[in-house]
């Protein structure tokens, strides 16, 4: 049998442990059809039914139920590993997931969140998906909602408010020129909001978050951005007051049984000061510059 990317034993595990492909959506950051396509291709592959489907979800078979043991063991197996690596080279690792945003004030202030003195190492993946924590995939994340799972810890850091932009200096595109990310890759709720309430009026699409400002800043049209961040570019402003109905809270998220290492309790700690340091922004308290 030919080598299966690995890959589609991770979707697996996300159909699997969520119970369909609506809820493994929100974690894999892939579209439910595109679970669905995927997971066919898979049974075709590996040449076994791992799942009996409905209209209620996803329910494993009898070779489904064995596949997600043969895999939960290598991904104990593998933790193992990075353990041990971690160890060799005198320095823990501690995993962060973030989103593209805020990844991007990760990234910009990450003096802030590990130094030259500290005896760890950070692996910062950014994605738009939710931050898999229970199964120890990773074990920092940042989310837009109180952890449901039982064995996460959560600390809540503020609110999060959201605005259109558009380049400030740029010709009036006027209100029919939109940017958004494509459907597919449109995971969080601003993200929607665009095809949601502009789909007519849609002139440029994207598959990452990160391109919607740059487009903006170019003048190509208005792209709903998180405050903080279209806040803090000078060459931005704001199309009308916030939207209202995209605002949310949002957590640090741990795994209850991590939180404790030593690593873990300061990264998360100097991500609580960072983020409640600009709370006033991420709220969308202060205005454009010049607004």
């Amino acid at each position: 049998m030919k080598n299966i990317a690995w890959d589609n034993y991770q979707i697996f595990l996300a159909v699997a442990r969520h119970g369909g492909l609506t809820a493994a959506a929100g974690v894999t950051a892939l579209s439910p059809a595109t679970l669905g396509r995927r997971m066919v291709e898979f049974e075709r592959e590996i040449g076994r039914e791992l799942f009996i489907r409905s209209q209620t979800g996803y329910r494993l078979t009898a070779d489904g139920r064995q596949l997600l043991d043969h895999l939960t063991e290598l991904e104990a197996a593998a933790r193992k590993v990075e353990i041990w690596r971690g160890g060799a080279s005198g320095q823990a690792l501690v995993r962060i997931v973030a989103g593209t945003w805020n990844g991007w004030l990760l990234a910009d202030n990450f003096p802030a969140i590990c130094t030259e003195r500290d005896d760890f190492r950070i692996d910062l993946h950014i994605a738009e998906r939710r931050a898999s924590l229970a199964h120890r995939e990773t074990d920092i994340g940042i989310r837009a909602f109180e952890a449901e799972e039982g064995n996460l810890a959560a600390v809540m850091v503020g609110e999060v408010a959201y605005a259109a932009y558009r380049a400030r200096y740029s010709v009036d595109v006027g209100p029919g020129r939109w940017l958004a990310v494509d459907t597919e890759n449109a995971i969080s709720a601003y993200l929607r909001w665009p095809h949601e309430n502009q789909a007519g009026n849609i002139v440029v699409t994207v598959n990452r978050p990160r391109s919607l400002r740059d487009l903006a800043l170019s003048g190509a049209g208005i792209a709903v951005l998180p405050c903080f961040v279209g806040d803090l570019e000078p060459r931005l402003e704001r199309m009308g007051g916030e939207i209202k109905d995209l605002r949310h809270r949002q957590w640090i998220v741990m795994n209850n049984d991590d939180r404790h290492r030593r690593e873990i309790r300061i990264v998360v700690e100097r991500m609580r000061k960072l983020m409640i340091a600009h709370a006033d922004l991420f709220a969308g308290k202060r205005p454009s510059h010049g607004g």
